[in-house]
């Protein structure tokens, strides 16, 4: 027999034997800790009997009134045995799912073999149960648990931290110089040292390049040979054959020399799990990569057709939309490009399809960008609903000065035709107006030298014309993943910003790294400190792509109820936050004043979201169900508190499976080195309610009423 065969029907083997083990545990689990519903599974040959059992048993604990978490799994049985033995259509895959929560735990109890079904599924259940019996109760998170939690995370600006930055720059700097020394002279490029330097005037010259964002951009490692030789040789065997299969299936490698300096490379270094995830690829996403599928399916544009959001929009893939009064513009800039690929990205789909790239040559605006700039900018003018527009990409500050400038140009000239349009307009007749404009970009935390003077200048001066024709709001919506990122270069880039009178406002992913306790309220402390405010926390979007990285709506509803409560504000004290914003004066200085003063470990300004395809950011979601993978069902509500596409009116019920199982997730925290005890009430987080939008986040008003006629809409 083939020697490699035989070690797979050993290694297969040995899987079945553990999983023989682990299942005949878990039923011992029900056995002893769960006896009523171990009994009333194999006292019942009939799986329908024992449905009825256990519908009677939940409606008796709701009439006990026993305690808010035991009626809490009562009503939640009661909402998954509505949903059990029925197919659901779910949105994101657009398949029908088949539910047999407790006809599978059924079979399970009555025989412990292994089957196909996973065995975090009966884990899950077990748990609800254990809610329900009584046996198990929430625990209370305590203040001091939190305070532990949170001051264990580093931040950028901590000295130890920078310390090790400065070695690992100059060890990066040293292969820099050699780098540049194998370049050959016929390369078109600045960065070339000139004949007859020294070594030490070549590392001078490179230290001095060192704060030219161009410089990175053109330095970037695009293979994972040199991403290990900058990282010190310190990436494993089986990292670098997964990153190597990465590279052959053409998912691009673009990381900037700067943001390689933030990583660890010691065995025992700093935890930069929270950034390291994002530029090492997982096994998950190298295996989808060439078969990921558009999770926002408003993405997938088909000319003269609307959307999935019901939207008709220009040729091209230029604009996005879901919602009635803001849309994304992505310009054919290298606004295409970014200053790295995350490896959680949201638009992954779009780097799969080389809409957008790290070819930055290729990616200068073309004599064809101006007509279709035009062309955009008449789509917003003629549109009776859109009021915030957010450039973004890929990037928009890899936009250089010139061509962001003139595209902020072409907004302000659109916003006051707009504006001058609806004075020949009836009140209830007039359009909506622009009043947000916003630029989307990670660069503060990628490649923040990309913050200059020319474009804080450039900044200044659309605030000063924007607000003289009637725009409000002037705002960076940036992404820092971890307090990791905030450095010295990162706090220069946030001052500057806030010198031109702009907003930055902060949108975390929740990958599991950045979901680990008091991670969150970290980050939101430090970026608070330097005034900037957060804004969203996403639950991970895509499917198996994402795998590796998804945190369960549980966990983000946990941190919102558990830790982000710690922030909480009274009514008085939001409106005194929103006017230190209204003023824009030292920001920075006012926002650590106001926290000082009412006793607040951070600004809990940000709200807990899931983009939902088509329909937006919600996280009003009750669970119905649990897939034989173990993956929780969830039946979503759109966002109460904001306009929608109309579409949302035929959309019917919203169902979601999440990307893994709850267990599988604690598994993965806990191979981080986390303590799951310090989780154990994530299992009883079985629905979310969406927090209300801060004020600093709602629309101005706009002193006149606009037509309740839609535009640009094909339903």
């Amino acid at each position: 027999m083939d020697p490699c065969l035989s070690s797979r029907i050993l290694k297969a083997r040995l899987l079945i034997n553990i999983k023989e083990i682990m299942a005949k545990n878990l039923l011992k689990k029900f056995q002893k800790t769960l006896p009523n519903i171990y009994k009333m599974a194999i006292n019942n040959r009939d799986e329908e009997l024992f449905f009825e059992l256990i519908r009677s048993y939940a409606l008796l604990k709701i009439d006990q009134k026993i305690s808010k978490s035991v009626t809490d799994s009562a009503s939640l049985i009661l909402d998954m045995l509505e949903y059990e033995k029925r197919s659901i259509n779910e949105l994101s895959r657009g398949k029908k799912i088949y539910i047999e929560s407790f006809s599978k735990l059924w079979s399970f109890l009555n025989s412990s073999e292994p089957q196909e079904t996973n065995l975090d599924m009966y884990e899950d259940l077990y748990h609800i149960f254990c809610y329900l019996e009584g046996v198990k109760t929430p625990e209370k998170y305590s203040k001091n648990r939190f305070v532990r939690h949170m001051n264990r995370w580093a931040t950028g600006l901590d000295k130890e931290i920078k310390e090790k930055r400065a070695e690992n720059r100059d060890r990066i700097i040293e292969l820099l110089v050699k780098k540049i020394e194998k370049r050959p002279p016929s390369v078109s490029s600045r960065y070339l040292f000139t004949e007859g330097l020294s070594d030490v005037q070549k590392r001078k010259q490179v230290e001095k390049w060192w704060k030219d964002f161009r410089f990175h951009l053109a330095m970037a490692v695009k293979s994972p040979s040199e991403l290990n030789l900058f990282l010190g040789e310190s990436l494993s065997t089986k990292t670098m054959r997964n990153l190597t299969k990465a590279k052959n299936k053409g998912i691009p490698f673009f990381v900037t020399p700067y943001y390689l300096s933030l990583l660890s490379i010691e065995e025992k270094g700093f935890d930069d799990y929270a950034i390291r995830s994002y530029v090492l690829y997982s096994e998950s996403l190298v295996d989808t990569f060439g078969n990921i599928k558009a999770w926002e399916r408003e993405d997938i544009v088909e000319e003269g057709k609307p959307n999935a959001a019901g939207w008709l929009l220009p040729d091209g893939h230029n604009i996005h939309r879901r919602y009635p009064e803001v849309s994304i513009m992505i310009p054919e800039t290298r606004g295409r490009s970014c200053g790295g690929l995350c490896s959680s990205c949201q638009r992954m789909y779009d780097f799969q399809s080389e809409r957008l790239n790290f070819d930055l040559e290729s990616l200068k605006p073309k004599e064809s960008w101006d007509h279709k700039l035009s062309r955009l900018m008449d789509y917003f003018e003629k549109d009776s609903q859109i009021r915030d527009i957010l450039i973004t990409g890929g990037d928009a500050l890899m936009t250089r000065n010139k061509p962001l400038a003139k595209i902020l140009d072409a907004v302000l000239m659109m916003a006051k035709r707009k504006q001058e349009a609806n004075a020949d307009r009836q009140n209830g007749e007039k359009y909506a107006e622009i009043q947000r404009v916003r630029l989307g970009s990670r660069l503060l935390a990628y490649l923040p030298f990309r913050i200059d003077r020319e474009l804080i200048e450039i900044l200044k001066n659309f605030k000063k014309r924007g607000s003289e024709i009637g725009i409000k709001q002037f705002v960076i919506q940036t992404h820092f993943q971890s307090p990791l990122e905030i450095t010295m270069e990162a706090k220069r880039a946030i001052e500057m910003i806030l010198s031109a009178g702009w907003t930055i406002s902060n949108q975390l992913v929740f990958t599991t790294a950045a979901s680990r306790r008091g991670h969150t309220a970290k980050l939101r402390h430090a970026l608070n400190s330097l005034g900037v405010v957060t804004y969203y926390t996403f639950t991970v979007k895509g499917f198996k792509e994402n795998r590796t990285v998804f945190t369960p709506n549980s966990r983000s509803i946990q941190e919102q109820m558990e830790e982000k409560i710690f922030g909480k504000m009274t009514e008085e004290q939001q409106k005194v936050l929103n006017d230190i914003f209204l003023k824009n004066a030292d920001i920075a200085k006012n926002l650590n004043r106001f926290m000082r003063e009412n006793n607040l470990p951070f600004l809990p300004t940000d709200r807990n979201v899931l983009n939902l395809p088509a329909i937006g950011k919600s996280i009003t979601f009750k669970m119905i169900g649990i897939t034989t993978k173990g993956e929780r069902v969830l039946k979503f509500d759109h966002d109460s508190t904001r306009k929608h596409s109309p579409i949302i009116d035929q959309m019917g019920e919203v169902f979601i499976v999440e990307n893994r199982s709850v267990a599988s997730y604690l598994r993965e925290i806990e191979a981080m080195g986390e303590k799951v005890s310090d989780y154990s009430s994530v299992w009883n987080y079985t629905s979310g309610k969406t927090e209300p939008v801060f004020w600093l986040f709602k629309y101005p008003t706009l002193g006149f009423e606009i037509t309740d006629k839609f535009t640009n809409l094909a339903i």
